[in-house]
């Protein structure tokens, strides 16, 4: 059995992945500002402790493990992660000492779940698509004759790092106007919150009941539009720079699907956003939802 972890800027989830790709076990957890405070501590002690449950406790048999995390990975190095605020951290080691018999690989958490989307979900017929997954931040995936394209330097494809507006607000990485900034999942529910008075702690089914009990309210509605606008304009320089047949959107967007993906649709194609018109790519939402990052880091692995 291999295992799959996937860590993103505001969860954690950890799941055991037979060889068909299906997830037997699973663990998620959000992370609390606590455990935010050492957040390596925190991804060590639960990894760790979870690995350690399945082996010992349930008797089961792990021969790998694969981490998927935000940022730039290096020689399985965790050179820089914008959304944790960590870098040269070398989580592979740590995993190592406590697991030396059992084979250890680390990629960029967004090629992961690109990586399950293209071998078991919503990707498998494309052979030139993209993956972008929406969450705390922007990440993403590009495969080229059905293979994933991978830079010999870093990562590659930080979709979420592009700058969309010239002198706009400034991002975690430093630059001023990126992608993330304004199409990420996490600004849509910040605008949304602050656009209802909600506090930071209305989260998941609360927050999305709430927008549909409140869809016809202009206010949510220049919220939305604004947001689907950002994304346009980020997903449209993606389109013209690698001419996908098809887009596959993951990450907490697959949650609120009902409410922005055929706005989205309709608003990316109706309007003067892609260059060449006559190859409009499909735009579909990830098959596998948000453990598509835990398949597919057991498939890297």
């Amino acid at each position: 059995m291999k295992v799959g972890i996937d860590i993103g800027g505001s969860h954690i989830g950890i799941g055991l992945v037979d060889s068909n790709g299906k997830i037997q076990k699973k663990l998620e957890k959000n992370i609390t500002q606590e455990e935010r405070k050492d957040i390596k501590v925190f991804f060590k002690e639960t990894i760790i402790n979870t690995i350690n449950e399945w082996i010992n406790k349930d008797n089961i048999f792990i021969d790998k493990i694969g981490v998927g995390i935000p940022g730039i990975v290096k020689e399985s190095k965790i050179k820089y992660s914008v959304n944790l605020g960590i870098s040269n951290y070398d989580l592979k080691d740590i995993l190592k000492k406590e697991f030396p018999n059992i084979d250890i690989h680390i990629k960029n958490d967004a090629k992961c779940a690109g990586l399950a989307e293209k071998n078991l979900g919503a990707l498998k017929k494309f052979d030139d698509c993209i993956f972008i997954c929406l969450g705390t931040g922007i990440g993403g995936a590009s495969f080229y004759n059905g293979k994933l394209i991978t830079p010999k330097r870093s990562s590659g494809f930080e979709f979420g790092h592009m700058i969309i507006q010239k002198n706009g607000e400034i991002c975690r990485c430093g630059s001023k106007g990126c992608f993330e900034i304004y199409g990420s999942m996490r600004r849509f529910k910040n605008d949304i919150r602050a656009c209802l008075n909600f506090s930071e702690e209305i989260e998941g089914e609360k927050l999305l009941n709430s927008i549909k009990e409140n869809l016809k309210k202009e206010k949510i509605i220049n919220v939305i539009n604004e947001y689907i606008e950002n994304l346009c304009i980020g997903i449209s320089n993606i389109v013209d720079l690698l001419e996908p047949e098809a887009i596959c959107i993951g990450g907490s967007f697959v949650y609120y699907k009902d409410i922005l993906l055929e706005k989205l649709k309709k608003e990316l194609y109706n309007s003067d956003y892609i260059f060449y018109k006559e190859n409009m790519p499909q735009i579909v939402v990830a098959e596998l939802g948000n453990d598509a990052g835990i398949i597919g880091s057991a498939l890297y692995a």
